[in-house]
């Protein structure tokens, strides 16, 4: 791995909890609750936030640019998120629940010097990445910047963390993983539990069709288990992740993602703190130990 690679890789950790709070925090859900949206579950408005800056789009593109949900889910809330509420609507509110989240997590920074300082790092790297092929990075960075800094921050930290996972799709299909196979083959170096995933939407028969599928290749066991082909395989794909994803940060610098790493700490720990993130990730974040000195 690369110093670039590495550091993509630790800032991703960096930043991810702070795009994501809005999927879970009760502020996003009483926004979400205002428009219209069923709160009962997260998935309407996961659906409707992070798939506005698309537009009104039908759920072939969804499907496609989330990868890893099963088609048969995807369907069942989009495009009828839209019979809701407008994508201008949605991203509004958005916004709304992103200020919501910060003043409750980091009452006393917002309008400070350091969450400025943070937003024009953030904003920078995001500026830099280049997003052929990334169409929700994009996406996100289409809509344009906000002038509050704690909002323009968690724009560019979107686009980041959407540049990173556009990459991510690019590295799972150069592995030759379909999208059950994708969530099985990441359960499989226990990563996440199998059970985490349900929400995604793959029946019993299609997961264990996609285990018999690895088993062929030689990627897991008869348990269900990663064999060495199959650790090989996934570390691959983490480590092209990391270098389709270094782009923006070796346009940054070390210095100054460092620099942006140590300014959005408080938020970061914040966010950790509220306690409303899950205790463990579908992504996997915290299973690997980065260094990049």
């Amino acid at each position: 791995m690369t110093r670039y690679q590495a550091l993509a890789r630790h800032m991703w950790h960096q930043l991810e909890p702070v795009h994501a709070a809005l999927y879970f925090a009760p502020e996003a859900f009483e926004e979400a609750a205002a428009l219209g949206y069923d709160v009962s579950s997260r998935w309407p408005s996961y659906f409707a936030w992070r798939t506005a800056p698309l537009g009104a789009t039908g759920p072939e593109l969804v499907a496609a640019t989330y990868y890893s949900f099963s088609p048969r889910t995807v369907a069942e809330y989009v495009p009828a998120i839209w019979s809701v509420a407008t994508p201008e609507q949605v991203l509004a509110a958005r916004l709304r629940a992103v200020d919501r989240i910060h003043r409750a997590l980091v009452p006393d920074r917002i309008g400070g010097a350091e969450l400025a300082e943070a937003a024009e790092l953030a904003r920078e790297a995001a500026e830099h990445a280049i997003l052929a092929g990334r169409p929700l990075a994009a996406a996100n960075r289409d809509l344009g910047w906000s002038d509050e800094p704690h909002l323009a921050l968690w724009q560019a930290v979107t686009v980041l963390r959407e540049h990173r996972g556009d990459g991510h799709l690019a590295a799972l299909l150069a592995a030759g993983l379909d999208p059950c196979e994708t969530l099985v083959s990441f359960a499989a170096v226990d990563a996440a539990p199998e059970a985490n995933f349900a929400g995604r939407g793959w029946t019993e028969q299609e997961w264990a069709a996609a285990r018999n599928r690895l088993a062929g290749r030689g990627w897991i066991d008869a348990a269900g288990k990663a064999t060495e082909r199959g650790r090989q395989g996934r570390d691959e794909v983490e480590r092209q992740t990391d270098a389709l994803a270094a782009q923006p940060w070796q346009a940054l610098g070390t210095t100054r993602a460092e620099r942006l790493a140590e300014l959005i700490l408080p938020l970061l720990a914040a966010v950790f703190e509220s306690g409303t993130l899950p205790r463990q990730s579908t992504l996997g974040i915290g299973s690997v130990q980065v260094t990049y000195a």
